[in-house]
């Protein structure tokens, strides 16, 4: 356990932001590129396409459901082996996956297993990430999560080439060794001890603050919202360009330009949103408009032309809003709270993973193509974004670009809430 009064925003923070990296290509990375595995599913059990969502939906929706638990865990034993527990969980639920003989056995495996490891892996890895960071907390988010990216555009064209050699249980099989090594990833990890962590009190006083806390309840809505429509194209994309009668491997290589742009979006973002001047919602708020409005767009392009322009807007529209998402509730809650925090939000917002991709499927089966599914997830985001305006300082000409560690206001409410009982923060 290290001791400091502050983030030290460095040292050995660079190594936690470098096991975040890996820990996001190995979490999300997989999720995104799993619309390779979504058509080999639906041909190979003959079930529509809304049954075969559900598979990706509870495991994005576990691992968001279940973050509370990895952020209890974790304040009680630390990231490390908690990380490296859910390391092994993921891995085990690939490997019993590539046995299935049913979509039963892959909502178990893959959404119920692999999605319990990630929940025990993404939150506690970042959250020890806002707790080494202050002053560069949205560029250390940003570079973690650029891992997301660049396993997007690696991980899409690498499995449909392992599916197309080695089919799709071989694909599993080896997609479970990649995930064993979310255990080299939480061996990095260094618990840290903040000087106002006394103060925060413990998970049960932390949770009733955030549970009073009127901006922590607006800004879960608000990301409930982006989730539902934000991973539709890493689930559908490639169906949608199927039917548009594209080549596999060429509607991989859409996904793969999707990843890129990505990458330069959550860097990009990153360091804006640690120079920009105002609050950090405001730069969310945007990324979270431009990637709604690029979603609403994708039924519109037929020529390949268009739809690579829309491929590379959307993939740096929601690549950029990412690192920003995470900056706003340390701001919001303290790092004292973002344990507690993180993993609330987590798990609220697993509300909008678990119902999307399977409305977007439904969608599709009634209406016989993916028009009404982007329209419906672009206005998911949109509704979103306008909760974001009703966050605190969003209007205000402030400097707020370097993101606050709440310690004053702190002690002020937990000198409040000892005197006079629970009230909004």
């Amino acid at each position: 356990m290290a001791h400091r009064a502050e983030p030290p925003d460095g040292g050995w923070g660079w190594m936690v932001v470098l096991s975040a990296f890996f820990q996001s290509a190995l979490v999300f990375g997989v999720l995104r590129s799993f619309g390779v595995f979504f058509v080999e599913l639906v041909a190979a059990f003959e079930e529509q396409a809304a049954r075969v969502s559900w598979i990706a939906s509870i495991g994005i929706a576990v691992q968001q459901f279940g973050s509370p638990v990895g952020s209890a865990l974790s304040t009680k034993y630390g990231p490390r082996p908690v990380v490296m527990a859910g390391g092994i969980l993921a891995a085990s639920g690939m490997l019993l996956a590539s046995l299935a003989t049913s979509l039963t056995h892959l909502y178990l495996s893959i959404g119920l297993l692999s999605g319990s490891g990630w929940a025990l892996t993404f939150t506690p890895t970042m959250a020890c990430l806002s707790r080494y960071f202050s002053r560069r907390r949205s560029l250390a988010t940003g570079l973690a999560l650029t891992g997301v990216g660049l396993s997007s555009f690696a991980f899409a064209p690498l499995f449909q080439w392992l599916v197309s050699h080695y089919a799709w249980r071989g694909a599993l099989l080896l997609v479970s060794a990649l995930s064993l090594h979310l255990v080299a990833c939480g061996a990095l990890l260094r618990p840290l001890s903040l000087r106002e962590d006394p103060v925060m009190g413990g998970p049960g006083t932390q949770l009733t603050s955030l549970l009073h806390h009127g901006p922590f309840l607006r800004y879960t809505a608000a990301l409930t919202l982006i989730n539902t429509g934000y991973f539709i194209p890493y689930v559908h994309l490639m169906a949608h360009l199927q039917d548009l009668d594209w080549d596999p491997l060429s509607a991989a290589f859409l996904l793969s330009v999707a990843a890129i742009s990505d990458l330069v979006g959550r860097v990009a973002s990153g360091w804006l949103g640690d120079a920009v001047p105002g609050p950090v919602a405001r730069l969310l708020m945007l990324w979270t408009t431009l990637t709604g409005v690029s979603l609403a767009l994708f039924p519109v392009a037929r020529t390949p032309t268009v739809l690579m322009a829309l491929a590379v807007a959307y993939g740096f529209t929601s690549g950029a809003l990412t690192p920003v998402a995470f900056s706003v509730l340390p701001e919001l809650v303290g790092t004292g709270r973002i344990y507690c925090g993180l993993g609330l939000v987590q798990m609220v917002e697993s509300i909008g993973g678990l119902l999307g991709a399977p409305l977007s499927g439904y969608l599709r089966d009634v209406t016989g193509n993916y028009t009404v599914s982007f329209v419906v997830a672009g206005a998911f985001l949109l509704a979103g974004s306008a909760i974001l305006i009703t966050l605190p300082r969003f209007c205000s000409s402030a400097s707020t670009s370097k993101p606050r560690d709440l310690v004053t206001e702190a002690v002020d409410t937990k000198v409040s809430l000892t005197k006079e009982g629970l009230g909004e923060d």
